[in-house]
């Protein structure tokens, strides 16, 4: 699972599985990812047409981290999307 993004900012990492399924998406973990279990927010990348939705919220994440992770995957929506058809095919 490469790590394809890091915003210090913000202290969001932001990963694609390799085993992962359709719709496009990205987790966004809050600090460094330490394990699979770890909370996350899962980020529909969207494309030209749509624009990136949630999928998943866990409990840990604010309101406001959630957003603040939907708008960073909103700015850079064209390179996590080519980086998932690098990485997916």
């Amino acid at each position: 699972m490469p790590k394809i993004w890091t915003d210090t900012q913000q202290n969001f990492t932001v990963y694609i599985y390799f085993d992962d399924h359709e719709p496009a998406h990205v987790h966004i973990f809050r600090g460094s990812k330490r394990q699979r279990e770890q909370p996350n927010v899962k980020i529909a990348i969207g494309d030209e047409f749509q624009r990136p939705w949630l999928i998943t919220k866990p409990a840990q994440f604010s309101r406001k981290e959630a957003i603040a992770a939907l708008k960073l995957v909103a700015e850079h929506q064209e390179e996590f999307l080519r980086r998932w058809h690098e990485i997916h095919g």
